[in-house]
């Protein structure tokens, strides 16, 4: 056999000359709201690794990194040098196999009236004295 037919032969799946979309199995982004880039993942406890040996190469990967704790969309995304939108699908995919569980980001705490905040400052000063 050649040498150069042994090299193909070890061509991965994750090389620049693989579509996105193969790696994706064609599926489609989910909805905005469902992966934002601050949504927690891990990987599910209950699941062993038996279910995650079927995974793509890039899916493995992801699990690799959720395995050890929570990580944002956005940091999966940064360790597996992948776009944001294909990590997304990604991890919708794992969501619905069972293999990871994903925690929507706490909401932004709604801005405070400051002239409130300020007469609560200023009736404590009163009271105990400052």
């Amino acid at each position: 056999m050649p040498d150069g037919f042994e090299q193909d032969e070890e061509l991965e799946l994750t090389s620049p000359l693989v579509p996105l979309f193969v790696i994706t199995n064609g599926r489609a982004l989910p909805p905005e709201h469902e992966y934002e880039h601050t949504t927690l993942v891990t990987a599910a406890v209950e699941n062993g690794q038996a279910a995650a040996r079927t995974l793509s190469p890039e899916a493995g990967q992801v699990m690799d990194l959720v395995a050890k704790g929570f990580l944002s969309v956005a940091e999966v995304a940064g360790h597996t040098h992948l776009p944001l939108g294909i990590v997304r699908i990604l991890l919708a995919q794992l969501e619905d196999d069972g293999l990871i569980l994903a925690r929507t980001p706490i909401p932004r705490a709604e801005r405070v009236d400051r002239e409130l905040v300020s007469a609560v400052l200023e009736g404590l000063k009163n009271r105990f004295g400052a």
